[in-house]
């Protein structure tokens, strides 16, 4: 007779104790265990792994700074330096969580495409205010509200003749200093070089500056044409531009004039083509000291002269109150500010010919481009400096040139 056990079947079939039953769940509770664990331990890898790749574009390192992306519409003038500034934000705790776009413009272009409503631009940076009092009626009289809710000088830069230094000494035994009334009478000669200075294998006197509708520099040579003819450095009216003399020279130089649409191309063809491309032209004192180097290896030394009348490219940053920008975005184009003031990229921006917006940052000094091309007529003092002209002048200045045209 056969002892009958708890849970062991009566057929005869195979019998499993109540412990055997404890160590087989034991066991499939250790495996499901060690799978959840081996899961987290690989998911773990891959996030971390994701958070590392991630980190230079979107993941906030720093409190203080957002995590926004912003469009920069820049003069090119600023290009070199501008391209090295955002490298090196890009290292710095902020710059991790802050993706700034540079967007290369004309200075009014710039200005046109944020009243047209180009969603890409948070910033507006041209090289100079001459055109913020037009941009600002524009603007407001299409969004009801001033534009600009932040605005400092980033770097300053006055306007400048350069001169092939050979023709330049010529020019000068002619017609005793380099200004727009001598540059009218030089593309007056039709005989070029051959009358200017005897010559002739110089060829016609050629000059060179930006296109004023799109170019700051080519406003400003405007701008200075007029404040020159007036003789004057404030207040330049509607009346000085139509003056039938002023017209006249305007007409002399822009009827045979070379324009390009970017100050550095212009000074790059110059420099790459030697005098065949441009006797002179007209552009920023930054632009000029970028290209010395370059242009006495290929053409022979350059000299630059300073208009008696001038005006400062103060460079500006304008934070814009654009409805497509969000405080985030705002905040974060304020951050880049403070960091393009700052000393160390300030000193970058000397590198490249132009003088601090900060003051504590110094231009005189032995290793300063300021006084190591001194001799290509580079100065401190640069003479008697216009006030940017009304809209409205400014408005009767472009028309007045594409009539001359």
């Amino acid at each position: 007779m056969s002892e009958n056990y708890p849970n062991q079947p009566s057929d005869g079939g195979p019998r499993v104790t109540l412990l055997g039953r404890f160590f087989v769940l034991a066991f499939v509770a250790a495996c499901g265990w060690g799978a959840y664990r081996l899961y987290i331990a690989r998911s773990g890898r891959v996030a971390r792994t994701d958070a590392r790749a991630g980190a230079t574009a979107s993941t906030p390192s720093s409190g203080d700074a957002p995590s926004a992306e912003i469009g920069i519409a820049y003069g090119t003038e600023k290009k070199t330096w501008l391209e090295w500034a955002v490298a090196e934000f890009a290292k710095t705790d902020a710059g991790r969580s802050i993706r700034i776009n540079l967007i290369p413009m004309g200075s009014l272009e710039g200005a046109q495409a944020l009243v047209a409503g180009n969603e890409k631009i948070h910033v507006w940076s041209p090289a100079s205010s001459l055109y913020k009092d037009t941009f600002i009626q524009d603007w407001t009289l299409k969004y009801s509200k001033p534009p600009i809710i932040t605005e400092e000088s980033l770097a300053l830069s006055p306007m400048v003749f350069v001169m092939w230094k050979e023709r330049y000494d010529a020019f000068k035994a002619r017609y005793g200093e380099l200004s727009f009334p001598t540059i009218a009478a030089a593309l007056g000669e039709k005989g070029g070089w051959e009358t200017i200075a005897g010559k002739g294998d110089w060829g016609l006197f050629k000059f060179g500056h930006t296109n004023p509708n799109e170019s700051n520099s080519g406003l400003a040579t405007l701008t200075l044409m007029a404040y020159a003819h007036a003789g004057k450095n404030r207040g330049l009216g509607a009346r000085d531009v139509l003056d039938p003399k002023f017209q006249e020279e305007l007409k002399t130089i822009e009827g045979a004039v070379t324009l390009s649409g970017s100050t550095g191309t212009m000074m790059r063809e110059m420099v790459l083509k030697g005098p065949s491309a441009y006797d002179a032209v007209f552009v920023y004192e930054s632009v000029a000291i970028d290209y010395f180097k370059s242009a006495a290896g290929r053409w022979g030394e350059l000299q630059v002269v300073y208009p008696r009348q001038n005006l400062w490219n103060d460079n500006p940053y304008y934070i814009i109150d654009a409805p497509w920008s969000s405080p985030d975005q705002r905040k974060a184009a304020d951050v880049f500010l403070r960091f393009l003031l700052s000393e160390p990229v300030q000193k970058e921006a000397l590198a490249h010919g132009f003088r601090p917006g900060n003051p504590s940052v110094p231009v005189i000094f032995p290793q300063s481009p300021f006084v190591q091309y001194q001799r290509f007529g580079l100065r401190n003092e640069v003479g008697s400096m216009c006030e940017p002209p009304k809209a409205e002048v400014i408005t009767n200045l472009l028309a007045a040139w594409q009539r001359s045209r």
